[in-house]
């Protein structure tokens, strides 16, 4: 099973390397994945991942989907 907070990791890792900063919160993580702050935080208390909103930050980031899922490799698509 897919841990929700294994995959906001990963984000917060992409997140770090995108923006250079030390520490990325909830906040930023939502509106990376174009999502109401509130609804994520819903969404974290509910462990519920949201695939739609990733699947489109990968898309734009031309990153590997299975690898925030689920840590597969490569990180990066090419």
């Amino acid at each position: 099973m897919i841990n929700f907070y294994e995959v906001m990791q990963r984000m917060q890792l992409i997140l770090k390397e995108l923006h250079q900063k030390e520490k990325i919160y909830d906040k930023e993580i939502a509106l990376a994945l174009q999502l109401d702050p509130q609804y994520f935080a819903v969404m974290k208390r509910r462990k519920k991942i949201p695939y739609e909103a990733i699947s489109y930050f990968s898309k734009l980031h031309k990153l590997n989907m299975n690898w925030i899922l689920l840590a597969q490799k490569p990180q990066y698509l090419t």
